[in-house]
């Protein structure tokens, strides 16, 4: 099922699925019930980005905490609900927009059916999630161990609890470590069944190495038509999973917000800190909401031709560099000067 015709959900004041764009995700890693300390890293994923935001609710106190929460934030908060189905419904009392739970380990049909209700009653929707690590012996049984096909006839059987409570307003969720089995099992799922998918490589590692994978990972499930929602599990700062995501939906051309920077490996020629220009360029561009690319050549004769798909961008000389617009050179820089006349450029953009 591809993305154009996966059901559509809404989400707060956001709807996902039926072809509407592909949203970010994070989660904070704060404890809950630090209303400021919650909210204050909120904000921060905002400004980064962040267009859908999961905090866990593991007791009352957290789930309380919700309400004071989504009062001080601009997008759609989802409860994330393990084992205990009183925190789902406390959760959706306390204003959440979305909840995620594993319909299998909240207690039984009846409580299924009692968080249905609710969320039926407050109009919320239900992330029905299932993680490789937590599938079940009899599928580990069935199929020889963990793979694809148990994740996805596990998942589905999640889905078929809640349509037995009479609850249709789903988003699934599969996540592995595993890259290559994650990516089978979304293409399993998606040949069965409309609902739209939240995907993700859970457990994916630190940012350099969990970069690696979700890009890997992300990029081969979301370039067939796969994913609704998307995020970037990093053992580390969330804004990095923000920044990344965004990285990823645009280079697949799913997303067209925001700066891009390209930059060249360097070489022998380079007679500039062409390494700290681009990383302090790649830092200056995250403030402007401006859809272009820039440049940051470390060569002077090669690097407005190399980056002429760029619309502004930098070419390193010797101890300067020539700034260059669309292609063409607007004049010569010297190298300590060489960002604040980008800044100056994009400050005046039109």
């Amino acid at each position: 099922m591809h993305r154009e015709n996966t059901k559509t959900v809404r989400i707060g004041d956001r709807i996902i699925g039926g072809g509407n764009p592909v949203l970010i995700q994070s989660m904070t890693n704060t404890k809950t019930q630090d209303v400021a300390a919650t909210v204050a890293q909120i904000l921060e994923l905002e400004r980064a980005g962040c267009e859908i935001i999961r905090c866990t609710v593991p007791d009352m106190e957290a789930a309380e905490a919700l309400s004071e929460i989504k009062k001080q934030i601009h997008i759609p908060l989802v409860a994330d609900i393990h084992f205990d189905y009183k925190m789902a419904i406390a959760a959706m009392e306390n204003g959440a927009d979305k909840i995620r739970i594993n319909p299998g380990n909240i207690g039984g049909p009846d409580k299924v059916k009692a968080v249905a209700e609710v969320a039926s009653g407050y109009g919320i929707p239900i992330r029905v999630g299932v993680n490789s690590g937590s599938l079940e012996k009899r599928l580990i049984e069935k199929y020889g161990g963990v793979t694809a096909e148990g994740i996805v006839e596990s998942a589905l059987d999640k889905v078929q609890m809640m349509e037995e409570a009479g609850f249709y307003d789903m988003v699934i969720s599969i996540k592995s470590s595993d890259v290559l089995m994650c990516v089978k099992a979304h293409e399993l799922l998606a040949e069965r069944t409309a609902y739209p998918l939240h995907v993700g490589i859970t457990e994916s590692g630190t940012v350099r190495s969990g970069n690696i994978k979700s890009a890997i990972g992300l990029g081969l499930i979301l370039n067939q038509g796969i994913g609704d929602t998307v995020r970037v599990s990093l053992t580390g700062s969330p804004v990095e999973e923000v920044k990344s995501a965004r990285l990823i939906l645009r280079t697949l051309g799913l997303r067209r917000e925001g700066i891009e920077v390209v930059s060249c490996p360097t070489c022998g020629r380079t007679e500039i800190d062409l390494v700290g220009l681009a990383e302090r360029v790649e830092k200056l561009v995250e403030d402007y909401p401006l859809n272009m690319k820039v440049a940051v050549m470390g060569c002077a004769v090669n690097g407005p031709g190399e980056a002429r798909e760029a619309q502004l961008g930098i070419a390193g000389g010797r101890g300067e560099g020539l700034l260059f617009k669309e292609g063409e050179i607007l004049r010569k820089v010297p190298e300590e000067q060489l960002l604040d006349a980008l800044k100056e450029e994009l400050e005046h953009w039109k």
